[in-house]
């Protein structure tokens, strides 16, 4: 039992070196939180269960892979530091995969949410409800804050203006 919760730590320290090194896996993460806020806090989309399985399922292959891009990226880098033709294709070829998995993510996710009533709906929602936009302003510009400049960024930022 032990060694299982031990394998659930290492796992979550993996997905927290992404979060905090890796921009696209911010990028994954920033879209996922806003699709599926807008999907489960308002009601402009009409989805069916096996459809929010589905987007969940997408967005999860999509942050997997990044994540295994990472292990390759970081394994390749510890075993050879030239240039190395094999080691630009093991690269080249993980990030890839996790183009193809975004790119298929795109599509179900338009192919699903293509619904202009439902867009409509936010737009009345949001031109009605000024606080509420404000905020969500507010949490897309933390968002481009939190994907470029990265949790250490942030507390970077935070430790020039708080002394």
């Amino acid at each position: 039992m032990k060694n299982l919760l031990k394998s659930f730590v290492y796992a979550f320290r993996g997905i927290t070196y992404c979060m905090a090194h890796e921009r696209n896996m911010r990028i994954h993460l920033c879209f996922a939180v806003y699709m599926f806020g807008f999907l489960t806090v308002h009601d402009f989309f009409e989805v069916s269960r096996t459809q929010f399985a589905l987007l969940f399922a997408v967005c999860g292959c999509v942050m997997a892979l990044e994540a295994v891009n990472t292990a390759v990226e970081k394994a390749v880098d510890l075993e050879t530091k030239e240039i190395n033709p094999l080691a630009k294709i093991s690269k080249d070829a993980a990030a890839g995969a996790v183009l193809i998995a975004a790119i298929a993510a795109v599509a179900v996710g338009i192919s699903i949410l293509w619904q202009p009533e439902a867009f409509i709906k936010m737009f009345d929602f949001y031109k009605e409800n000024i606080p509420v936009l404000i905020g969500f302003i507010i949490s897309f510009i933390a968002s481009v804050i939190f994907v470029f400049a990265g949790p250490q960024g942030i507390k970077n930022i935070f430790k020039k203006h708080v002394k």
